[in-house]
């Protein structure tokens, strides 16, 4: 049954796919549609992001750095930089949780 031609599993859909059909009026999104409710909320949303995604790029750095010190054998760099991980998970929580109640 599924071989089976669009126009005969499906009469009432014809050819055109949408093309000049007289039963779709309007395309497009709705009234309104891509206007931002909020733009305060937008812009902080926005800016936390920016800043924890800043964040987890130096991680992402440090954790390299670490991953290099540790192989040649400095150590002490190497916990530095997994205490500096830590730091930074922390640092990215609190700019994430910082701010409105209400965007969560």
């Amino acid at each position: 049954m599924s071989n089976q031609p669009t126009h005969d599993r499906y009469p009432q859909i014809r050819p055109t796919s949408g093309y000049a059909d007289s039963r779709i009026s309007a395309t497009g999104p709705g009234p309104g549609a891509g206007v931002d409710a909020d733009p305060e909320l937008s812009a902080m949303l926005s800016a936390r992001t920016g800043i924890v995604l800043t964040i987890l790029i130096g991680q992402l750095w440090a954790l390299a750095v670490a991953v290099d010190a540790w192989m040649t054998g400095t150590v002490a760099t190497a916990w530095w930089l997994a205490a500096f991980q830590v730091a930074s998970f922390v640092v990215a929580y609190a700019v994430w949780r910082a701010g409105d109640r209400r965007d969560r």
